[in-house]
């Protein structure tokens, strides 16, 4: 599943690098998937809107696997 989410973040990068943030893969575990938000996406007062309506939405419909999206 790590492969799988790694390419569905690949997708999502260049978004998130074009505004100077990305994303990183920190843990995968039972269907419950810890990232952690980098660069200016690290401290925009947008941060959780983006991994709850953005990556969440998106991991989800792409892996329906995946039960819950943390923020660490």
């Amino acid at each position: 599943m790590r492969n799988k989410i790694e390419a569905v973040l690949n997708s999502i990068r260049p978004n998130l690098q074009a505004d100077g943030g990305d994303v990183e893969l920190i843990d995968v575990s039972e269907g419950v998937v810890k990232l952690r938000l980098r660069g200016a996406c690290a401290g925009c007062p947008m941060a959780a809107l983006t991994l709850k309506n953005g990556i969440e939405r998106i991991l989800k419909a792409e892996i329906p696997e995946i039960k819950q999206i943390i923020a660490v």
